[in-house]
Protein backbone atom coordinates (compact mmCIF):
# COMPACT_ATOMS: atom_id res chain seq x y z
CA UNK A 1 0.00 0.00 0.00
CA UNK A 2 3.03 2.17 0.75
CA UNK A 3 4.42 1.60 -2.49
CA UNK A 4 1.09 2.27 -3.88
CA UNK A 5 1.23 6.16 -2.01
CA UNK A 6 4.60 7.27 -3.40
CA UNK A 7 3.48 7.05 -6.80
CA UNK A 8 0.26 8.56 -6.80
CA UNK A 9 2.13 11.13 -4.46
CA UNK A 10 4.55 11.72 -6.87
CA UNK A 11 2.76 11.72 -9.98
CA UNK A 12 0.52 14.41 -8.06
CA UNK A 13 3.12 16.40 -6.81
CA UNK A 14 4.72 16.49 -10.14
CA UNK A 15 1.84 18.77 -11.75
CA UNK A 16 3.31 21.38 -9.65
CA UNK A 17 6.28 21.45 -11.34
CA UNK A 18 5.07 21.88 -14.70
CA UNK A 19 2.01 23.74 -14.16
CA UNK A 20 3.02 27.07 -15.85
CA UNK A 21 4.02 24.86 -18.57
CA UNK A 22 0.37 23.48 -19.19
CA UNK A 23 -1.49 27.00 -19.52
CA UNK A 24 0.72 28.15 -22.62
CA UNK A 25 -1.45 25.92 -25.23
CA UNK A 26 -3.91 22.99 -25.74
CA UNK A 27 -1.95 19.67 -24.99
CA UNK A 28 -3.55 15.84 -25.84
CA UNK A 29 -4.64 13.69 -22.91
CA UNK A 30 -1.76 11.66 -23.44
CA UNK A 31 0.87 14.40 -24.06
CA UNK A 32 -0.41 16.48 -20.78
CA UNK A 33 0.42 13.12 -18.73
CA UNK A 34 3.72 12.05 -20.27
CA UNK A 35 4.67 15.96 -19.79
CA UNK A 36 3.71 15.76 -15.75
CA UNK A 37 5.15 12.61 -15.34
CA UNK A 38 8.60 12.55 -17.05
CA UNK A 39 9.43 15.39 -14.88
CA UNK A 40 8.62 13.42 -11.58
CA UNK A 41 12.25 12.45 -10.43
CA UNK A 42 13.67 15.82 -11.30
CA UNK A 43 10.75 17.85 -9.45
CA UNK A 44 11.40 15.89 -6.15
CA UNK A 45 15.28 15.67 -5.74
CA UNK A 46 15.08 19.33 -6.38
CA UNK A 47 12.94 20.38 -3.44
CA UNK A 48 15.02 19.67 -0.40
CA UNK A 49 11.73 20.44 1.65
CA UNK A 50 10.03 17.49 0.14
CA UNK A 51 12.38 15.12 0.25
CA UNK A 52 12.42 16.19 4.20
CA UNK A 53 8.84 15.43 4.18
CA UNK A 54 8.02 18.92 5.15
CA UNK A 55 4.22 18.63 5.30
CA UNK A 56 3.51 22.46 4.92
CA UNK A 57 5.76 22.90 1.65
CA UNK A 58 3.67 20.05 0.03
CA UNK A 59 0.43 21.65 1.11
CA UNK A 60 1.76 24.98 -0.82
CA UNK A 61 2.68 22.98 -4.03
CA UNK A 62 -0.99 21.27 -4.08
CA UNK A 63 -2.92 24.77 -3.42
CA UNK A 64 -1.06 26.67 -5.50
CA UNK A 65 0.00 24.35 -8.49
CA UNK A 66 -1.84 20.83 -7.93
CA UNK A 67 -5.02 21.67 -7.66
CA UNK A 68 -5.83 23.61 -10.59
CA UNK A 69 -5.14 20.02 -12.13
CA UNK A 70 -7.46 18.07 -10.37
CA UNK A 71 -11.26 18.25 -10.30
CA UNK A 72 -10.88 17.59 -6.33
CA UNK A 73 -14.86 18.14 -5.62
CA UNK A 74 -15.76 15.09 -8.41
CA UNK A 75 -12.82 13.27 -6.88
CA UNK A 76 -14.18 13.89 -2.99
CA UNK A 77 -17.93 13.54 -4.36
CA UNK A 78 -17.57 10.14 -5.68
CA UNK A 79 -16.16 9.26 -2.86
CA UNK A 80 -18.50 10.01 -0.55
CA UNK A 81 -21.17 8.16 -2.64
CA UNK A 82 -24.92 9.36 -2.80
CA UNK A 83 -24.71 11.10 0.95
CA UNK A 84 -22.58 13.70 -1.17
CA UNK A 85 -25.89 15.27 -2.75
CA UNK A 86 -27.96 15.36 0.43
CA UNK A 87 -25.14 16.65 2.63
CA UNK A 88 -25.18 20.69 3.72
CA UNK A 89 -22.97 22.99 2.27
CA UNK A 90 -21.10 23.76 5.62
CA UNK A 91 -20.43 19.71 5.44
CA UNK A 92 -19.38 19.18 1.85
CA UNK A 93 -17.03 22.22 2.59
CA UNK A 94 -15.39 20.76 5.35
CA UNK A 95 -14.91 17.38 3.88
CA UNK A 96 -13.30 18.69 1.27
CA UNK A 97 -10.62 20.33 3.93
CA UNK A 98 -10.04 16.89 5.16
CA UNK A 99 -10.39 14.96 2.31
CA UNK A 100 -7.55 17.06 0.86
CA UNK A 101 -5.51 17.51 4.08
CA UNK A 102 -5.59 13.44 4.36
CA UNK A 103 -4.22 13.11 0.99
CA UNK A 104 -1.29 15.72 1.62
CA UNK A 105 -0.46 13.84 4.88
CA UNK A 106 -0.67 10.57 3.83
CA UNK A 107 2.05 10.95 0.84
CA UNK A 108 4.30 13.66 2.41
CA UNK A 109 6.15 10.96 3.74
CA UNK A 110 6.37 8.60 0.43
CA UNK A 111 8.00 11.79 -1.18
CA UNK A 112 10.96 11.49 0.36
CA UNK A 113 11.44 7.56 -1.00
CA UNK A 114 10.84 8.93 -4.81
CA UNK A 115 14.52 7.83 -6.06
CA UNK A 116 14.91 6.38 -10.17
CA UNK A 117 11.24 5.98 -11.20
CA UNK A 118 10.36 6.96 -14.69
CA UNK A 119 7.00 6.66 -16.33
CA UNK A 120 5.88 5.28 -19.70
CA UNK A 121 2.77 6.67 -21.18
CA UNK A 122 1.30 4.02 -23.23
CA UNK A 123 -0.87 4.81 -26.32
CA UNK A 124 -4.40 5.92 -26.25
CA UNK A 125 -7.28 3.78 -27.98
CA UNK A 126 -8.18 4.88 -31.44
CA UNK A 127 -10.41 8.03 -30.88
CA UNK A 128 -10.14 8.25 -27.42
CA UNK A 129 -9.32 11.55 -27.56
CA UNK A 130 -12.00 12.78 -29.14
CA UNK A 131 -14.12 12.01 -25.97
CA UNK A 132 -15.30 14.28 -23.28
CA UNK A 133 -14.14 11.98 -20.81
CA UNK A 134 -10.59 8.89 -21.11
CA UNK A 135 -8.32 7.14 -19.12
CA UNK A 136 -4.35 7.55 -19.89
CA UNK A 137 -2.27 4.46 -19.01
CA UNK A 138 0.67 4.41 -18.17
CA UNK A 139 3.74 2.25 -16.11
CA UNK A 140 5.93 3.39 -13.73
CA UNK A 141 9.16 1.60 -14.27
CA UNK A 142 12.11 1.39 -11.60
CA UNK A 143 13.73 -1.43 -9.43
CA UNK A 144 11.50 -4.09 -9.11
CA UNK A 145 8.19 -4.64 -10.77
CA UNK A 146 6.57 -2.41 -12.84
CA UNK A 147 3.55 -0.75 -11.26
CA UNK A 148 0.34 0.55 -13.00
CA UNK A 149 -0.57 4.15 -13.13
CA UNK A 150 -3.95 5.51 -14.81
CA UNK A 151 -4.82 8.50 -15.12
CA UNK A 152 -8.99 9.32 -15.85
CA UNK A 153 -9.34 12.38 -17.42
CA UNK A 154 -12.32 14.63 -18.14
CA UNK A 155 -12.02 17.31 -21.05
CA UNK A 156 -11.66 21.22 -19.27
CA UNK A 157 -11.78 23.73 -21.35
CA UNK A 158 -8.74 23.48 -23.89
CA UNK A 159 -7.17 21.02 -21.50
CA UNK A 160 -7.52 18.34 -18.78
CA UNK A 161 -8.40 17.12 -15.53
CA UNK A 162 -7.48 14.42 -13.39
CA UNK A 163 -10.33 13.05 -11.30
CA UNK A 164 -9.17 9.67 -10.54
CA UNK A 165 -6.43 7.55 -10.50
CA UNK A 166 -5.87 4.30 -10.79
CA UNK A 167 -2.66 2.66 -8.57
CA UNK A 168 -1.18 -0.75 -8.74
CA UNK A 169 -4.81 -1.76 -9.96
CA UNK A 170 -7.06 -0.20 -7.24
CA UNK A 171 -8.94 3.06 -8.30
CA UNK A 172 -8.45 5.90 -5.55
CA UNK A 173 -12.03 7.14 -5.72
CA UNK A 174 -12.78 3.68 -5.77
CA UNK A 175 -10.74 2.59 -2.54
CA UNK A 176 -11.59 5.59 -0.64
CA UNK A 177 -15.57 5.07 -0.92
CA UNK A 178 -15.50 1.50 0.31
CA UNK A 179 -13.27 2.98 3.64
CA UNK A 180 -15.90 6.03 3.89
CA UNK A 181 -18.88 4.14 3.52
CA UNK A 182 -18.54 2.36 7.30
CA UNK A 183 -18.70 6.10 8.39
CA UNK A 184 -21.28 7.41 6.82
CA UNK A 185 -23.61 4.12 7.92
CA UNK A 186 -22.24 4.65 11.31
CA UNK A 187 -23.22 8.27 11.41
CA UNK A 188 -23.37 10.02 8.57
CA UNK A 189 -21.24 12.51 7.14
CA UNK A 190 -20.38 14.19 10.38
CA UNK A 191 -18.71 10.81 11.76
CA UNK A 192 -17.08 10.76 8.72
CA UNK A 193 -15.88 14.16 8.84
CA UNK A 194 -14.85 13.78 12.37
CA UNK A 195 -13.09 10.59 11.81
CA UNK A 196 -11.18 12.12 9.43
CA UNK A 197 -9.88 15.18 11.16
CA UNK A 198 -8.53 12.93 13.79
CA UNK A 199 -6.93 11.32 11.33
CA UNK A 200 -5.23 13.82 10.13
CA UNK A 201 -4.48 15.14 13.68
CA UNK A 202 -2.76 11.60 13.66
CA UNK A 203 -0.76 11.36 10.44
CA UNK A 204 0.58 15.61 10.82
CA UNK A 205 2.30 14.35 14.68
CA UNK A 206 3.58 11.35 13.40
CA UNK A 207 7.23 11.49 12.47
CA UNK A 208 8.46 11.46 8.86
CA UNK A 209 10.46 8.41 7.78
Amino acid sequence: MQRRFLILAASFTVLAATAPTLRAEPVAPDAFVRQVSTDVIDAVKSDKAIQAGDVNRIRTLVDAKVMPYVNFQRMTASSVGPQWRSATPDQQKRMLVEFQTLMVNTYSGALTQVKDQAVVVKPLRAGAADSGELVVRTEVRGKGDPIQLDYRLEKAGDGWKIYDVNVGGFWVVEAYRGQFAKDLSAGGMDALITRLAEKNKSLAAAPKS
